[in-house]
């Protein structure tokens, strides 16, 4: 059974590439524990007016280098100001009722497909078995 909820957080400013398996600006997010963890909910909202963003979701396999695209959303276009509400953007694919397993040390990593310089923050709520 899963553990202590957990949660995680990753910024990300550059543009990620997502052609082959050793993707450009991304950065990890979390790292499953000895046995494996349990991924509920994941989510991304940026700190500046971003425009319409690929934001993209790598696996690495413990002990291995290479890090495989694993799921993608779409970031709307957005403008922050003092007067609005900074929309969060979820991965629909990882959720309570269709948590996203990892094997014990997988690494997930993040990254947008568009460059943002105030940044995107990515958040994770997990468990590690």
């Amino acid at each position: 059974f899963a553990q202590t909820p957990k949660t995680a957080t990753a910024v990300v400013t550059g543009a990620a590439t997502v052609a082959d398996d050793n993707p450009t600006n991304t950065v990890e997010l979390l790292t499953a524990g000895a046995d494996g963890a349990l991924v509920t909910r994941l989510t991304a909202m940026p700190r500046g007016t971003v425009t319409a963003s690929s934001l993209v979701l790598f696996l690495q396999k413990s002990g291995q280098t290479t890090q495989r695209l694993l799921d993608s959303e779409l970031m709307a276009a957005h403008t922050v100001a003092a007067t609005t509400a900074i929309p969060e953007t979820a991965f629909g694919n990882v959720s309570d009722s269709t948590p996203l397993r990892l094997e014990a040390g997988d690494k997930l990593f993040v990254g947008s497909q568009v460059a943002l310089a105030a940044g995107i923050v990515f958040a994770a709520q997990w468990m590690d078995y």
